[in-house]
């Protein structure tokens, strides 16, 4: 099967033909991508095509795969030795004089791991990426140092590594792999991708799966025993390296790479919310990590300073270069949560009906870190605003990774002194903006196929009942529940939903809040106060922003916040009678 739009050629070596396809200018940069098992190059051909518009991008099959041809004998023909030559005659080939940007998956990972440590390679290799495939070198230091001073918990490393590596176990076993990938498991592989892994169904993998499978069960036998007895104590890489590690891998645990900062002295950290096959099921945050990474090093290879697109703080490698779009932006925790999402390193949506307001967080946002920012004015409670949002940020931002609907108003006053006007004003901004940005947004992730997460700010007051605030706690609960439905109907398409759940944090919402049923005189009197009451609670806006970070990175689903927003929480499902005596008292206003 041929690439859409590459060309192919035949390079030689070592008494096998590599298929090799091409993309891309030739004068750019070159990518060499290589694929892992059981794969052909095929498994590269989203990302593939996002990269060739910036650079000259090169996929081979490796021997015994695809269009490749089979080494004879079986035996002895895949040793990371012969793996090498293969990759030096391709880029070669492809990239006379030039060093190439290496990227591996899964065992062309593990054999790119060779290429950038030996010695031979040294000024073939500018920068490499690697994925969901471990140094085998590594690995067996790894393991030779849990065993050597064993500890409970490096006892319980090795053991749950042992379990995640079964597969290793069988494809060592005589003649059974073969007969299972060309009997009834390359029948059903497909199918098994797409129920575990959430591969999308297409034209992958290819027709040769039986066969590649086969004769790649030889990668294992040949190279995997060797190394991780005897190590290599030289595998040193000599090239700049960039990990993306999947956090829900299935066969490699993240733990494997605790020490690679002694092995790769130029080391960048990305972790990425997938599973095993995220070729497949992430290209466009793998294209965008990848892109960035190669040209920082384009950049200093020439000479040139590289752009300042190192993100910082504790969620750099989580975020980097994801698009976050953050509603309610123009201050308090709409505004933290955008510059804490620009400190590690996001590019930012920010948005406000609030037009200037917008703006300022989206100029300090590119300040703080954020590749790029922008600023758009839109009233989130008008479904025809939101609608034309949704298809801008699409067309010229790209699909948002991480929504945060944070917009919201606040109404105090008694139910029979609440209008249906002040009904009306409270539950569009509050809830069906939430329910706006939900619908649309969360429909392009869903469309895309690639994840995605969910933040609805919604309130300590969803759960803690209140005579002061019907209103208000009305919509906030309406939040609350929209999101654990929500995260139930897209847990299976990978997009996680969390509510943040807010206490007292002094933000500007206090002075803007109405009060109904009272005079104009009288409702700037309890602004003013409960202002000042805020303030002197003094919750920054900032450590809501960190919670909801965390929220993204472990995927919580509710996330009480403040402490009294906790203690509400708490008391709303073991006492829930102590919170309605505490309803009937009568707020200090």
């Amino acid at each position: 099967m041929s690439i859409e739009g590459a060309t192919e050629r035949w390079v030689r070596t070592g008494g096998v033909e590599l298929c090799v396809a091409e993309l891309g200018d030739t004068a750019r940069p070159t990518v060499l991508l290589v694929h892992g098992y059981p794969d052909s190059k095929e498994v590269w051909t989203e990302v593939a095509g996002r990269l060739a518009e910036h650079f000259h991008v090169v996929l081979y099959d490796v021997r015994g795969h695809g269009r490749s041809s089979v080494p004879k004998p079986l035996r002895g023909g895949f040793t990371l030795e012969k793996l090498t030559d293969d990759f030096l005659a391709v880029a070669d080939a492809v990239s006379p004089g030039k060093p190439v940007h290496l990227v591996g998956h899964d065992w062309g990972s593990v054999q790119a791991w060779e290429f950038v440590t030996v010695k031979r390679t040294e000024g073939r290799i500018a920068s490499f990426t690697s994925m969901s495939g471990p140094s085998l070198d590594h690995f067996g230091h790894w393991i030779k140092k849990r065993m050597a001073r064993p500890t409970p918990r490096r006892a319980a490393q090795l053991l749950g590594q042992g379990a995640k590596s079964w597969y290793v176990y069988m494809l060592h076993t005589p003649v059974l792999p073969e007969l299972a990938w060309r009997g009834p498991l390359g029948k059903q592989w497909p199918k098994i991708l797409q129920r575990v892994e959430k591969v999308p169904a297409g034209d992958y993998p290819t027709a040769s799966l039986p066969q590649d499978a086969a004769h790649g069960a030889w990668l294992y036998r040949d190279n995997v025993r060797a190394r991780l007895r005897r190590p290599r104590s030289d595998a040193y890489a000599h090239a700049p390296v960039q990990l993306i590690t999947p956090t829900g891998d299935i066969f490699l645990s993240q733990r494997l790479y605790d020490e690679l900062d002694q092995w790769a002295p130029q080391l960048v950290r990305r972790s990425l919310p997938a599973k095993h096959w995220v070729p497949r099921t992430r290209p466009d945050q793998l294209a965008a990590w990848i892109t960035e990474f190669v040209t920082a090093n384009e950049d200093t290879a020439a000479g040139v300073a590289p752009r300042n697109t190192a993100a910082s703080g504790p969620y750099a490698d989580r975020f980097g270069g994801q698009l976050v779009l953050v509603t309610g932006a123009a201050g308090g925790i709409g505004r933290a949560t955008a510059y804490a999402f620009a400190e590690a390193g996001a590019r930012i949506v920010a948005v406000d009906r609030d037009a200037e307001g917008a703006a300022r967080t989206a100029e300090m946002a590119r300040l703080i870190g954020a590749p790029k920012a922008w600023a758009e004015t839109v009233d989130v409670s008008d479904e025809q605003e939101m609608e034309k949002l949704a298809e801008k940020v699409a067309t010229e931002y790209g699909i948002v990774d991480v929504l945060v609907n944070n917009a919201g108003i606040g109404l105090s006053g008694s139910f029979l002194d609440t209008t249906p006007e002040d009904w009306k004003k409270v539950l569009d901004v509050n809830l069906w903006g939430v329910i706006h940005g939900c619908r649309l947004f969360g429909r392009q992730m869903a469309d895309r196929g690639q994840g995605g997460h969910i933040v609805n700010t919604a309130s300590a007051a969803a759960y803690q009942p209140s005579r002061a605030l019907p209103a208000y706690s009305t919509s906030k609960a309406a939040v609350l529940m929209l999101s654990e439905c929500l995260r139930a109907e897209f847990a299976g398409q990978g997009i996680g939903v969390s509510a943040i759940c807010p206490g007292f944090v002094n933000t500007s919402i206090t002075s803007t809040a109405r009060f109904a049923g009272v005079s104009t005189d009288e409702e700037k009197r309890r602004q003013q106060k409960t202002a000042r009451l805020y303030g002197l609670r003094n919750y920054p806006p900032e450590k809501v922003a960190d919670a909801v970070l965390k929220a993204v990175v472990r995927n919580q689903a509710v996330v009480p916040v403040t402490p009294e927003a906790r203690g509400a929480h708490f008391l709303s499902r073991f006492a829930p009678r102590t919170l309605r005596a505490i309803a009937r008292m009568e707020p200090p206003l």
